[in-house]
């Protein structure tokens, strides 16, 4: 039991970290003037208060996704942000009411994905490669190799808008939505 106490304590400080990186990067955005994209926090209410600063909470419902936020231009953005120390990130990771958020955002004509973290890597998936991972991949996740193209750039932020590879991100693009519409 102690370790998979520590071992969950353990990711939920790597998924903090993972998720610092993604703030700084929407920081950097807004001080450009790109976007402007927030955390959105957990719905939930506070049970019990101690001296120590801590709490015992209950959550009260499903929450949004990760981020969300407004391109310059008006069109909404909204992603999970994921994160895996193994070489598989698996597509079950997605819950079903991230699932259906995304999908509502996506639905609406948002920029919709997740913001993944594969080992020491990290890439933006588009929702539309997210969903169809089996059809594109052939399995049910992802691995560092499958997704180079969609690399992005870290400079000590996820800077998660920006491809590391900008024409490798629009060619393997236009691969998938290819293969998606046939």
């Amino acid at each position: 039991m102690g370790d998979m106490r520590t071992q969950g304590r353990l990711n939920n400080a790597q998924g903090h970290s993972f998720e610092n990186y993604i703030m700084g990067a929407c920081k950097k955005y807004e001080d450009l003037g790109v976007a402007k994209i927030a955390k959105v926090p957990e719905p939930f209410r506070t049970l019990r208060k101690y001296r120590d600063g801590t709490a015992t909470v209950r959550f009260t419902g499903n929450a949004e996704p990760d981020f969300m936020g407004c391109h310059r231009g008006g069109v909404i953005i909204a992603f999970e942000a994921k994160r895996t120390l193994t070489n598989k990130l698996m597509q079950s990771v997605v819950t079903e009411h991230q699932w259906e958020a995304l999908d509502g955002y996506e639905k609406l004509g948002g920029t919709v994905g997740v913001c993944a973290g594969i080992g020491n890597e990290t890439f933006w998936i588009d929702w539309k490669v997210w969903k169809n991972m089996k059809q594109i991949y052939g399995r049910k996740y992802i691995m560092a190799a499958d997704v180079q193209p969609f690399k992005v750039v870290f400079d000590g932020s996820i800077l998660f808008l920006d491809p590391a590879d900008d024409d490798a991100y629009i060619k393997e693009s236009l691969r998938i939505q290819e293969m998606l519409n046939s």
